[in-house]
């Protein structure tokens, strides 16, 4: 008999399911039995893992019986449907929004708040991508100074609307460049070869659903609700990797030699800090791998206790997958 975990994967053939697929293949993750599942329209789809061809099974009910760990990457829907009867069988761990901010749910990044893992229900969820970039970087600094007020604009590819997203924008391009109007269809507005400051529904407060988010996961991941957070997302023409410009005031004053002196030390960060040889973080470059890249850590001189900085990381590798196989492995290691 084979040793190891029966893995469900929902959304298997989304972006992030793929790639989470992947991941639990390359890190040897102790997997008996994979089921692929995503809704009606994917049965007859199939994965690869390990060499093997995964059929994807319509999802249903009675499709948790006997699986360990349900790694959901789908749609929010089919969250809010599923999650709660994979949690009776084993353990849900959600990329989605749905269950975020539900109290009894632990919110995870592993390098941050891997202490709350156990404290789980059946559901663990996986922050909004940025949030984990957010919080990756802010968590070591709060310890030591203490954070007070953050604000964060955040230029996020397209690969985080998914496939249509990434096919559109490459096929806007594609038009363009051959003199025909582009198809806008995910995006209110054309993307390609433009800045969108619209991500989710816009709120009555004139932020949107995705700012709110990012906030929110962010003074939950970090447990201080006392954290002011100002956060703008637009949406950029970059397939992969979000890039994030951040600006903190800290309770104790730090200088930007002792930011990077922390970060350097920070599990899951790195350091590419040197402007004047053009060395800083890029999603082009970041795309594809496991790091939050931090650099321009330099003094915000409008205020006092200021540190601005520049981050970018891959959204759907890190800020998302990789972040689940992360909580995964904690919970079969402890």
């Amino acid at each position: 008999m084979l040793s190891g975990y029966k893995v469900a994967v929902i959304g298997a053939t989304s972006i992030i399911g793929t790639e989470l697929t992947k991941i639990l293949e390359e890190r040897c993750f102790p997997v008996k039995e994979l089921v692929a599942l995503g809704a009606k329209e994917e049965q007859g789809d199939s994965i690869e893992f390990n060499g093997d061809t995964v059929s994807v099974q319509a999802i249903q009910k009675e499709s948790f019986k006997g699986i360990d760990f349900s790694f959901f990457a789908g749609d929010e829907s089919l969250s809010k449907d599923f999650v709660p009867f994979a949690s009776r069988h084993g353990v849900a761990i959600d990329t989605s929004p749905a269950f975020r901010m539900k109290k009894d749910v632990p919110l995870i990044v592993p390098e941050v708040n891997s202490e709350k893992i156990r404290t789980h229900k059946g559901i663990i969820a996986s922050p909004h991508s940025s949030a984990v970039f957010m919080a990756l970087t802010l968590s070591p600094i709060h310890k030591k100074a203490g954070i007070e007020k953050v604000v964060v604009s955040a230029y996020q590819s397209v690969s985080a609307m998914g496939k249509r997203a990434v096919d559109e924008l490459a096929e806007q391009i594609k038009s363009l460049f051959n003199f025909r109007e582009p198809d806008v269809k995910t995006y209110p507005h054309q993307i390609a070869f433009n800045v969108l400051p619209h991500a989710g529904k816009f709120l009555l407060n004139a932020y949107t659903e995705e700012e709110i988010s990012i906030a929110e996961d962010t003074k939950k991941i970090l447990n201080d609700d006392s954290m002011r957070i100002c956060a703008t997302v637009a949406y950029v023409p970059v397939l992969y990797g979000h890039a994030l410009a951040i600006n903190i005031v800290t309770k104790k004053p730090l200088d930007p030699d002792a930011v990077k002196t922390i970060l350097n030390n920070a599990p899951g960060i790195t350091v590419e800090d040197d402007p004047r040889h053009s060395k800083y973080p890029l999603p082009v470059y970041a795309a594809g791998t496991d790091e939050c890249f931090v650099g321009r850590i330099r003094e915000d001189i409008s205020t006092e206790n200021g540190i601005a900085m520049w981050i970018a990381s891959d959204n759907i590798r890190k800020g998302a997958a990789l972040n689940a196989v992360q909580i995964a492995e904690h919970l079969i290691q402890t």
